[in-house]
């Protein structure tokens, strides 16, 4: 039997093969939405600055909710930089948003009093504090608001606004070839009266998981199993990407010809071989700054692998921190390993009573083919080497999809 790497092993390795600097630019702030920040981002200031009313109301201090009537001194409207300092006795109708006067310490709602010639009357009072944001509710000095690697959204774009960011510095999108091997399958959309040719799923499956991850993708299509052809693909894929993923072609077969391309290429192989199910035929290889990752060719193979190798070596070129979601379960059947490998196993995920569960129904059993198991809440859960049998009940690990 041919000796595997460990699984853990090649993670190790992977981290290794992007070292240096990842390659950023500066956008405006309204064309930087789906991309990833490549620096954290912190608070140059307190937020908000200052006590700040929340909502429309009489500032007051709060031992004058005792005193009856309390003489109303004018308006402060948002926006007005409040000067005047309130003594004893004294309130000033101030509006949601409002820097709070000096010498006051609460904020008492409109509907909460009776005005009248000048002056407010309690008719329910409120605690000290009331309504009042304090400096640096939202955010502190020096709070790291945003940390790097974080994807732009709605939200973020909000925060970097508030903090009058301009523009920011994000990752440049790494350049993903995706390509697959194989005479036995048929183009989308190409037509053929040979029942043993098969559709291609693999390069789209692959193409759309590295576009939701963050990278630019080159969709290269499918090449035969001739040596001439797969080399020339190759050749194209690496002068136009960071990292080419190709499919079918490294196991032992007479026409698997992409594990002794790649060498041939100048590529080193970092490793070829991993103890996993399924994929265990998986290889990485270096050259310079480029990295060719070669997966088998069934599909739910090709996905899985995908998931555990492409996507880490797409977060290191956008400084993200995890490359996936992985949770706890409880599984809600046993469950057996069929190999000593490091399996990844199509699970399907529920929420019952606040807690998640693992189950297999509707995922089928069989080759490392069936897509579908994909569909449907499905999840990877994650056996290590050690397991062997696992009970119904045990946590276990899953990558959410």
């Amino acid at each position: 039997m041919a000796k595997f790497m460990d699984y853990e092993k090649s993670m190790e390795l992977l981290k290794t093969l992007f070292t240096d600097e990842i390659p950023t630019k500066k956008v405006l702030l309204t064309d930087a939405l789906g991309m990833y920040l490549a620096h954290d981002i912190v608070a140059d200031r307190n937020e908000p600055e200052f006590p700040t009313a929340s909502m429309d109301g009489y500032a007051i201090k709060v031992e004058d909710l005792k005193s009856g009537k309390i003489k109303v001194l004018g308006d402060n409207p948002a926006g007005n930089d409040e000067k005047r300092v309130l003594k004893n006795g004294e309130a000033i109708k101030t509006f949601t948003g409002s820097k709070m006067p000096e010498g006051s310490d609460t904020l008492i709602p409109i509907e909460n009093v009776t005005y009248e010639d000048g002056y407010i009357t309690v008719n329910e009072e409120v605690s000290y504090g009331f309504a009042t944001r304090p400096v640096g509710e939202s955010y502190k000095k020096g709070d790291v608001l945003i940390k790097k690697g974080t994807k732009i959204t709605y939200a973020e774009i909000g925060v970097l606004a508030g903090l009058n960011c301009v523009s920011v510095e994000v990752a440049i999108p790494p350049k993903v070839a995706v390509v697959s091997t194989g005479s036995e399958i048929l183009e989308l959309g190409e037509c053929s009266d040979n029942p043993a040719q098969i559709r291609s799923s693999n390069n789209y499956t692959i193409e759309a998981l590295c576009k939701e991850a963050g990278a630019e993708v080159n969709q290269m299509g499918v090449v035969k199993d001739d040596k001439t052809s797969i080399l020339k693909a190759f050749q194209n894929a690496i002068n136009s990407s960071d990292i080419v993923i190709s499919t079918g072609g490294v196991s032992v077969g007479d026409y698997d010809f992409v594990k002794d391309i790649v060498p041939s290429l100048g590529f080193e192989v970092v490793f070829k071989g991993v103890g996993i199910k399924p994929g265990k035929h998986v290889m990485v290889a270096k050259k310079e700054n480029k990295v060719i990752l070669a997966l088998p060719g069934f599909a739910y193979s090709s996905t899985v692998t995908a998931v555990l190798y492409a996507l880490p070596l797409i977060a290191n070129r956008l400084a993200k921190e995890n490359p996936y979601t992985v949770i706890e379960a409880e599984l809600k059947e046993d469950f057996k390993k069929r190999t000593p490998f490091n399996e990844f196993r199509a699970c399907r995920l529920s929420f019952e009573n606040g807690k998640v569960y693992c189950d297999f129904k509707d995922k089928k059993t069989g080759s490392s083919a069936i897509l579908i198991n994909m569909l449907n809440s499905a999840g990877i859960m994650m056996a290590s080497s050690q397991d062997n049998f696992l009970e119904k009940g045990t946590i276990v690990k899953v990558i959410t999809l």
